[in-house]
């Protein structure tokens, strides 16, 4: 596991302390993919409600609050796959 994702996942984890009321994916390119449900945030590429997708440098920007979610995909910067109300749900957490 790359040391992207292992930082990704201990943010997200701080940003949904209680895990995701739905299952979500996070694809950051050329680097794996970050799995939240219920019980939390970890490494991983299972099939989810929503897929979200982005490079390195937007997940990142995102994650530090720089980039709002829906900024970044009305932009054409993050990628949605799947439910978009769990997309919006999950861009608020994150916002």
């Amino acid at each position: 596991m790359s040391s992207v994702i292992d930082g990704a996942v201990e943010r997200l984890a701080a940003k949904l302390p209680n895990g995701f009321d739905g299952t979500a994916r996070f694809d950051i390119e050329g680097e794996g993919s970050i799995f939240v449900d219920e019980n939390g945030v970890r490494a991983g590429n299972d099939d989810a409600d929503v897929v979200l997708s982005a490079d390195e440098d937007t997940f990142r920007d995102m994650l530090s609050g720089n980039l709002n979610p829906t900024t970044a995909f009305m932009g054409g910067r993050l990628r949605i796959d799947g439910n978009m109300g769990l997309a919006m749900k999950l861009g608020a957490a994150l916002s």
